[in-house]
C-alpha cells in the first residue's frame, strides 16, 4: 500500500478555545504559539505565504472569536490568504460552498474545543471524504491544535478525567476523523496531567502509538510514518507493542490498571520517530525528511 502524499501537523494547543470537558470552563487565553514557530511551520509546509489555508472552527463553542484570532495570527506572519469555515452541523458540512473551498485550498487547520463535535459533525460526510482523498493523493496539509489534533487518528480519546485515568473505564474513546490509523493523540499533555489516560488508551489499543503533545509543541507527520517534533515543549511517545502483562481485559470497571514493559520516549524539537518501525530518532533527518526553514514574511 502506498503511503500518503500529504502531511499532518498535530499541535498540543496553547489556547484551548472551547469548553474544557474536565472542568466545564471556557478558556479565552491569547493565541500565542505562533510566536515560537509552529504556525510558521504550518504555513511553510502548506506552500509558503501565498498558500490558501482554511481554518475549521467546528470544535469550538466560540467559533467567531477563534476564527478571528487565527486570521490575526496568520496575518502576523505574512499569510493573509486564509478563510474561516464555521461548520456547526452536518448540513453545514454538506454545503456546496465548503465542499468547493476544501477542493481548492492548500491546507486546513482544525481549531481546538471539543473533539467529539468534529467526529459527530464530519464523520461519514463528503467533506471528510475529500479531505482524506486529498491527504492521500496530493501534497496537502492537514493541521490541528488541541481537539483538532486529537481527532486526527482513527481512534480518538473524547473524555477522561486525568485524576481517575488509572482506573479501567474512566477513559472514553470513539472513532476519530481517521487520517491516520496507527496513532492515538492527546493534547495539553503535561499541563493537564494526561499521562495516565494516554496509557490506558494505548493499553486497550497496543497496536497504536500514543502521542502526548505538550503545549506550544507539535508533531509533523510525513508519509503516514515519519514524525518530527516541532515547537518549544515536550512530546511523549507511548509504545505498548512489547507489553508483557496487562490486566485491563480482565478487571471490572473502576479497578486500577496494571501494565508491564510499556515503552516511553521523550521528544524535544528536532527529534524524530518512525511509527511502523517503532524507532526513536535523535535527529529527525536520520529517518524523516526535514525541510529547510524558509523566510515566509
Amino acid at each position: 500500500m502506498s503511503h500518503p502524499k500529504g502531511k499532518l501537523i498535530a499541535i498540543g494547543g496553547a489556547e484551548d478555545k472551547g469548553t474544557d470537558l474536565e472542568t466545564g470552563e471556557i478558556h479565552r487565553n491569547n493565541l500565542n504559539f505562533f510566536e515560537l514557530g509552529i504556525l510558521r511551520r504550518v504555513v511553510e509546509e502548506a506552500g509558503g505565504a501565498p498558500a490558501r489555508i482554511e481554518v475549521i472552527t467546528t470544535a469550538s463553542s466560540i467559533p467567531n472569536e477563534v476564527g478571528e484570532n487565527y486570521l490575526n495570527a496568520f496575518g502576523k506572519i505574512g499569510c493573509t490568504n486564509v478563510g474561516v469555515m464555521d461548520i456547526r452541523t452536518r448540513m453545514d458540512a454538506m454545503e456546496d460552498e465548503y465542499i468547493e473551498r476544501i477542493r481548492h485550498c492548500d491546507a486546513v487547520m482544525f481549531t481546538g474545543g471539543n473533539q467529539l463535535r468534529l467526529s459527530v459533525t464530519d464523520g461519514g460526510t463528503e467533506f471528510l471524504a475529500i479531505l482524506k482523498k486529498r491527504y492521500k493523493e496530493e501534497n496537502f496539509l492537514i493541521a490541528g491544535t488541541s481537539a483538532g489534533a486529537m481527532a486526527m487518528g482513527q481512534t480518538m480519546i473524547y473524555e477522561g478525567n486525568a485524576a481517575r485515568a488509572h482506573l479501567k473505564g474512566e477513559v472514553k474513546m470513539t472513532t476519530g476523523l481517521g487520517f491516520i490509523n496507527s496513532i492515538i493523540i492527546d493534547s495539553h499533555f503535561e499541563k493537564r496531567g494526561r499521562f495516565g489516560r494516554l496509557v490506558q488508551a494505548v493499553a486497550t489499543n497496543p497496536s497504536s502509538i500514543g502521542i502526548g503533545l505538550g503545549e506550544d509543541t507539535g508533531m509533523l507527520i510525513t508519509e503516514g510514518n515519519k514524525m518530527e517534533a516541532i515547537g518549544s515543549g515536550l512530546v511523549v511517545i507511548i509504545d505498548g507493542h512489547d507489553v508483557l502483562h496487562s490486566n485491563i481485559a480482565d478487571i471490572p470497571d473502576g479497578n486500577p490498571v496494571s501494565i508491564e514493559n510499556l515503552k516511553v520516549h521523550f521528544c524535544e524539537k528536532g527529534n524524530g520517530y518512525l511509527i511502523k518501525e517503532r524507532k526513536f530518532l535523535p535527529e529527525a533527518s536520520d529517518g524523516a525528511v526535514v525541510k529547510k526553514q524558509v523566510d515566509i514574511e
